[in-house]
C-alpha cells in the first residue's frame, strides 16, 4: 500500500528463457543479481540510514513498516545477532529503509527521521524504541504516543507537530516507497536484499549467517 498525501492528512487529524536464448542459466542469474544490487543501491529521495562501513563486501538492505509485527519480531530477535556478529565487527553494511504499510507507520518513520536528524546511530536507536513500544503507540492515540516519544528524545511538542505535518518529508518517504514497489517489487514487510538477492518475510539469524558467510568467502 502506497501512503497517499490525502490519506495521511485525514488520518492524522528467469532460467528457461536463458536456455532458449543460448546463455548459461548461472550467468544470467549472476547478471540479474548484479543489476538488482545496482537498483537497490541507487540514491533515494532520503539519505540512507546505515550502519557499518560503506565499502563492506556485503550489504543488507531491509524494507520495513513501523507497524509490522513481523518487523518488530525481527528487530527484537534477529537484528541484534546480526549487529553483534557482522555490523559491529565491520564485516557488513546494514541499510534500513521505510516501507510504511499504513498511516501510523508513516508517522512513526517521520518521527524517527526528525529525531535522528541525519544521525544513523540515533535513527536505529529510535526505530528500535518504536518497534519495542509498537503495541502502545499503534493501538492507542498515535499522535499522543508519538509526541511522548518525541519529548523523551528532547523534541518539543511544537517540533513533534511540525515533524508529523512535514509534507516534504512525507513526499520523500512515499517516493522511495513507490520506487521500492515498482522497481524492486517490494510488496510486503519485512523484505531484505543481500547484495541484490531478495528475501521476503521474517528470516532466522541462521539463514542470514549462512548467506553472509558464503558471500564473505566469495
Amino acid at each position: 500500500m502506497i501512503i497517499t498525501r490525502r490519506a495521511f492528512t485525514s488520518a492524522l487529524s528467469l532460467t528457461g528463457l536463458a536456455v532458449l536464448a543460448g546463455f548459461p542459466p548461472l550467468r544470467l542469474i549472476a547478471q540479474a543479481l548484479a543489476q538488482n544490487a545496482a537498483d537497490v543501491a541507487k540514491p533515494m529521495s532520503l539519505p540512507d540510514m546505515a550502519l557499518g562501513p560503506a565499502n563492506a563486501p556485503v550489504t543488507i538492505t531491509e524494507y520495513a513498516s513501523m507497524t509490522c509485527p513481523h518487523c518488530a519480531a525481527f528487530n527484537d530477535a534477529v537484528f541484534p545477532k546480526i549487529k553483534a556478529a557482522y555490523i559491529d565487527t565491520g564485516k557488513i553494511r546494514y541499510v534500513f529503509r521505510e516501507f510504511p504499510l499504513d498511516i501510523k507507520a508513516a508517522a512513526g518513520s517521520m518521527l524517527s527521521r526528525c529525531i535522528a536528524n541525519g544521525d544513523a546511530a540515533k535513527y536505529f536507536a529510535v526505530t528500535d524504541l518504536l518497534f519495542r513500544q509498537q503495541s502502545d503507540w499503534v493501538t492507542k492515540n498515535t499522535t499522543e504516543a508519538l509526541s511522548r516519544i518525541g519529548k523523551q528524545a528532547s523534541l518539543s511538542q511544537q517540533q513533534v507537530e511540525a515533524c508529523l505535518k512535514d509534507q516534504s518529508l512525507l513526499d520523500k518517504i512515499v517516493a522511495d516507497q513507490k520506487y521500492a514497489s515498482e522497481v524492486l517489487k517490494v510488496d510486503s514487510t519485512p523484505t531484505f536484499f543481500i547484495n541484490g538477492e531478495k528475501i521476503k518475510g521474517e528470516t532466522s539469524f541462521e539463514e542470514f549467517d549462512k548467506r553472509i558467510k558464503a558471500l564473505l568467502k566469495s
